[in-house]
């Protein structure tokens, strides 16, 4: 088996590009001029800050012996990056991968252009980067041996690691030329040869196993819970367990009588709306992580609740509901719905619930910090490094040249380490104890009752039918508190991306329709999670597709397409704003919705699916599809529910449409992934509160699902593409409609419909 190493590179070798190794292909910085007369396109990766770096000395070194060092600078949490983006760079570059070593960026964008690994859009963002970055030094290298043999360039060709000269027999390895390559020119990229599809040697491939595969399959593998150096100190924090409750006193007297402690230390919150502030408390720091959290369970803290202490979720879900039975603020309106709804021979309602949910991975948030010399190092595993810096050095007043943030891998991320209340609660403690490092670590316990939460939600719908059961009326309202209550106070309406995730977008050939949001007030941090409104929203939207077909009295597949209607571009107005369709901050002209490619994906899951064969007793298929992160999934769920209620899932069919793809077995873990983790949410997961409290501390009551819940078999079929077809995203779009297609298949096994999540004991005879 192939060893390619994960390493993060030495801040000297980042700075200067050279190390003890060698590397004579030098890493070089991009100057802060450069950057900002950067153009700033309105869409995709150009929008997002500091955009892209497709500089080949920026991501790629190359020793004397050949060894070539590819950086990658986004955060692996088991998507695949670290793999499928050093890839990229290798096809192009025609680097033999046995000769590969991936070692990981810090946080710095104005080096490496944006790293958020958030939003399924690292390949999608940096496929052509990469390509041009690796094209470009394959380019350089053809120039630099070129010029030593006095021939053209154009007759050197690259291959698997060797230049060649064909005409004389001549051929020298990379690491020959690699010092004089690095002092060429850069060539700009509207001059490069990028290779053809079929050229490909890696992308597209299921040839590569991941680079740090073998490292997390035996335990070698080091998470941000794993840093140690001498000298390191452990921190627990007692929070306060109502959102914006303080400290009133504390009695640390037994807590310091702990063997191991060093220190208590109180830290002031930030009231609501705090962003990625902590949430303040009470700091034990001590010598090992069990005497902090022994000692943590001795102090003796009085906390003043606050406003949020009347938090209560049945209340709360009553309050959403009758909102939602009350005209909300219109979105989007196309024809009469109410008029088209009045005339309709046969009149389908229903409302959903889905609840607040946690990101509760496998790791829990961890960062250490270490303060020397006016300089701030921290490691940690983060989706989004740079912003850790950002805050570090906002709340130290240290200047950002001084913060290092090294990313290590994430055992789990689902948006909860894009949020960095953690690395700054290490950066304030370690400045306590004098710059002394500290590592904080969260519990299972402190994740779950401390976190940043999905929203909660109720939406209602109505739908009239003709006498022929064609959809004649819809009428969509939804109500959650927004992740904008974290930014801006009085903030009571969802935010232009949340609506524009199954919401606004929604794809049907309806010809009266009236979408709306409901006012809503947070109580809690509500945080992105992975696939964010998508997976309420689409609960909802195709629960109700698979009532109104029942209506109507027809196959959910055929209503479903008959709903999507002919092959056609939906026409959105493109903005930010809360009637305006964000796209996924994409362009629309090469990210359109494209209901012929969605009707697709229904087509070949259900084929593929075998829907309609006769099934056993008490089994049921259902479908559901949706078009998320510019990604169009079907999903086909087998469902069986025996008679006492237990409920099973045999089999599960998804079809995928992302695009032109680098990694194929990637893109088919991360559906088989979103098909566990859809089961998880769709019949075990739930967060609640009471008294402004979280209930729920752990597995054990926050459930996932185990391997005998899991779905016993997931066939994944992607959609081929070339690369005239943009690649798209792959993380998220797999779970949206994993519980509306379970949901009907339960309906279609046992004839009992949900309408609220999780499904827990609704099945139970």
């Amino acid at each position: 088996m192939t060893d390619l190493r994960i390493e993060r590179p030495s801040r000297r070798l980042l700075l200067q590009g050279v190390a003890a190794g060698g590397f004579l292909m030098a890493l070089r910085v991009p100057t802060a001029q450069a950057v900002e007369d950067a153009p700033k396109p309105k869409f995709g990766a150009d929008a997002m800050p500091h955009g892209v770096v497709n500089d080949p000395l920026v991501f790629v070194s190359i020793a004397p012996d050949g060894l070539v060092t590819i950086v990658c600078h986004r955060a692996e949490m088991g998507q695949g990056v670290r793999t499928g983006m050093p890839m990229i760079v290798a096809d192009e570059l025609e680097a033999d991968w046995s000769r590969v070593k991936v070692v990981q960026a810090p946080g710095d964008e104005l080096r490496y252009g944006n790293q958020d690994t958030d939003g399924s859009r690292s390949t999608r963002h940096f496929l052509q980067p990469m390509r041009e970055c690796g094209a470009a030094a394959r380019r350089m290298l053809e120039a630099a041996a070129a010029k030593r043999w006095g021939v053209p360039a154009d007759q050197v060709t690259s291959r698997n690691h060797q230049l060649l000269h064909a005409a004389s027999g001549r051929s020298l390895g990379y690491g020959d030329v690699a010092a004089e390559a690095a002092k060429l020119p850069v060539p700009p990229k509207e001059t490069l040869k990028l290779k053809e599809a079929a050229d490909f040697r890696y992308i597209g491939k299921d040839t590569l196993p991941l680079v740090d595969g073998f490292d997390i399959s035996t335990g070698r593998a080091k998470y941000g819970q794993d840093t140690t150096m001498p000298g390191l100190l452990f921190a627990v924090v007692a929070r306060p367990p109502v959102l914006g409750g303080t400290v009133v006193s504390v009695d640390d007297t037994a807590a310091k009588k702990i063997p191991g402690v060093v220190k208590i230390v109180q830290l002031e919150g930030t009231p609501p709306p705090a962003k990625f502030s902590p949430l303040g408390g009470v700091a034990v720091i001590a010598r090992n992580t069990w005497a902090a959290m022994q000692a943590r369970e001795a102090l003796k803290i009085t906390w003043k609740d606050g406003p949020h202490a009347s938090y209560d979720s049945d209340s709360y879900r009553t309050g959403l509901e009758q909102t939602a039975r009350k005209p909300g603020n219109v979105l989007r309106k196309e024809g009469d719905a109410d008029a088209a709804l009045g005339k309709a021979t046969k009149r389908v309602e229903a409302e959903y619930y889905a609840p607040h949910l946690a990101h509760a991975p496998m790791e829990p948030p961890a960062a250490t910090v270490r303060i020397a010399g006016g300089k701030v190092e921290c490691w940690t595993s983060a989706q989004s490094p740079y912003s850790v810096r950002g805050e570090i050095s906002e709340r130290l007043k240290v200047p950002l040249e001084n913060v290092t943030v090294n990313v290590e891998l994430l055992g789990g991320g689902f948006g909860r380490k894009s949020k960095c209340d953690y690395a700054i609660e290490a950066a304030l403690l370690s400045k306590a104890m004098d710059g002394q490092p500290v590592k904080v670590v969260w519990t299972r316990e402190d994740d779950i009752q401390n976190g940043y939460y999905h929203t909660v939600q109720v939406d209602r719908l109505q739908a009239g039918l003709d006498a022929e059961g064609k959809a004649t009326s819809w009428m969509h309202r939804s109500v959650f508190p927004s992740i904008l209550s974290i930014f801006a106070p009085d903030q009571k309406h969802g935010a232009g991306f949340e609506v524009g995730m199954g919401l606004l977008d929604t794809p049907f050939a309806i010809p009266n329709m009236r979408i709306e949001n409901g006012e809503a007030e947070a109580h809690t941090r509500i945080g992105w999670f992975r696939s964010v409104l998508n997976i309420p929203h689409i609960f909802a939207v195709h629960s109700f597709v698979g009532e109104m077909a029942a209506a109507a009295g027809r196959d959910p597949k055929d209503y479903l397409l008959e709903l999507i209607g002919a092959p056609r571009m939906v026409d959105l107005p493109v903005g930010k704003g809360p009637t305006e369709f964000w796209n996924y901050n994409e362009d629309p002209r090469k990210y359109p919705v494209d209901t012929g490619r969605l009707r697709h994906v229904v087509e070949l899951a259900a084929e593929k699916a075998e829907w309609g064969r006769k099934l056993p007793a008490r089994h049921g298929l259902g479908i559901a599809a949706h078009r998320s992160f510019v990604t169009y999934v079907a999903t086909v769920v087998e469902a069986a529910v025996d008679e006492k209620g237990v409920l099973s899932v045999p089999r599960v069919d998804v079809a995928i449409d992302c695009g032109f793809h680098v990694n194929p077995e990637r893109i088919r873990s991360q559906v088989e992934g979103a098909c566990v983790m859809g089961m998880s949410l769709a019949t075990k997961s739930a967060i609640t509160f009471k008294g402004g409290r979280v209930v729920q501390s752990n597995y054990t009551d926050y459930e996932v699902s185990r391997i005998d819940d899991a779905p016993r078999e997931v066939r994944v079929h992607i959609v081929p593409a070339g690369l005239d077809v943009p690649p798209s995203g792959v993380g998220e779009p797999g779970l949206p409609p994993f519980a509306p297609a379970l949901c009907n298949a339960i309906y279609a096994a046992i004839g009992k419909r949900i309408r609220e999540l999780p499904i827990g004991s609704q099945l139970a005879t």
